[in-house]
């Protein structure tokens, strides 16, 4: 697993990751929180090459709200 970054805030039913370097995960990684409970996917990278943003869709059953400020972080291999 490797840190995605810090939930930053939610949009239009999707959750914004800030990245705390330069890494961009591929689009359709896993995503999972520090309990390794699903997340989401992955479905965007946008913004500033140095930190960029991440754009992650929700599964069905993840309150988005509660994500805000937690750590994310993408799973290897998926």
């Amino acid at each position: 697993m490797k840190r995605l970054g810090e939930v930053v805030r939610t949009a239009q039913g999707v959750v914004v990751v800030r990245s705390p370097d330069d890494s961009m995960p591929a689009i359709g990684t896993s995503v999972v929180d520090e309990s390794l409970a699903d997340v989401g996917r992955v479905v965007d990278v946008f913004g500033p090459v140095d930190r960029p943003y991440v754009a992650v869709s929700p599964d069905d059953d993840v309150r988005i709200a509660a994500l805000v400020g937690s750590k994310v972080y993408a799973r290897d291999g998926s």
